[in-house]
């Protein structure tokens, strides 16, 4: 029996028009109405899932967010953290003086803002027209408060651009750190314990949920961990193929509430 459901959002609960269908929305009420924990699992922060909580209806006392790709667990009506993994100064520090050398504009992120330190680059950011709620604030590394909490260090320009300056990059942090292309233009480093699929679990541990009362649904690289944790993990038809490879149930694309037929199949019955 299914007792929590954690859905990505873009390509998977999203449409192309970066909406939620009436029949994804009435899928996912229906479990909330008969007491699953219907949870979005994104990298945005809390701020920039509000609109799509309220529409879907979200935010009430025993709501949950995790966010940050895994990084954050929230209460999604007061923000409370329940669970969080960061990166410090120091590792802030280590990553920052390897990308000098790539030339492709750099962002850190806290719970609060945006830091954007000065660097060598011939690259636009592309991150302001993707990031709209939190403020971008110039800050150089070496002047973060020594107690900073970094929630994701992210580089974000044209898709060609980014894949060949940060091949190096990527290559460097593997094993160190958890490096993620969450979008073509969009290369995210994160602490090596935060994934999607940390983040579930940790909630499931919060609720007393079992592993196998767990249904996911994504569709990128930076679904995979979650994919892989659940019980039940469900590709869409537009993931790619290293999704679909390891779910164990393929639905249909996010332009044909691919969401809404799992649910309605695995969760509600209607199927």
């Amino acid at each position: 029996m299914i007792k929590l459901i954690a859905i990505d959002l873009d390509g998977t609960l999203l449409n192309q028009d970066h909406e939620v269908s009436e029949r994804n929305k009435q899928a996912l009420l229906k479990a909330k109405a008969q007491g699953v924990k219907v949870v979005l699992c994104t990298g945005r922060p809390l701020l920039g899932m509000r609109h799509l909580l309220a529409e879907i209806g979200l935010q009430d006392d025993g709501d949950y967010v995790i966010t940050y790709n895994g990084g954050l667990v929230q209460k999604a009506d007061t923000g409370e953290v329940l669970h969080q993994i960061t990166l410090n100064k120091e590792q802030l520090e280590e990553i920052y003086q390897v990308s000098q050398g790539i030339q492709v504009p750099m962002h850190y992120i806290d719970l609060e803002n945006v830091y954007s330190p000065a660097g060598p680059t011939d690259a636009h950011s592309l991150y302001p027209s993707i990031m709209k709620v939190l403020p971008f604030v110039p800050l150089e590394v070496a002047d973060a408060p020594d107690d900073i909490q970094v929630n994701k260090i992210l580089y974000c320009c044209e898709a060609d651009i980014l894949n060949q300056r940060t091949a190096a990059l990527s290559e460097a942090f593997k094993t160190s750190y958890t490096v993620i292309k969450s979008r073509p233009v969009l290369l995210e480093i994160m602490h090596k314990e935060v994934d999607k699929g940390t983040g579930i679990a940790a909630l499931a541990k919060h609720l007393g949920i079992n592993q196998e009362e767990v249904m996911t649904l994504g569709d990128e690289e930076n679904d995979l961990a979650m994919i892989a944790y659940a019980g039940l993990g469900v590709a869409m038809g537009n993931a790619t193929d290293e999704v679909k490879a390891i779910a164990n149930h393929v639905t249909a694309t996010n332009e044909e509430d691919g969401v809404a037929l799992a649910v309605e199949k695995f969760v509600l019955n209607e199927g």
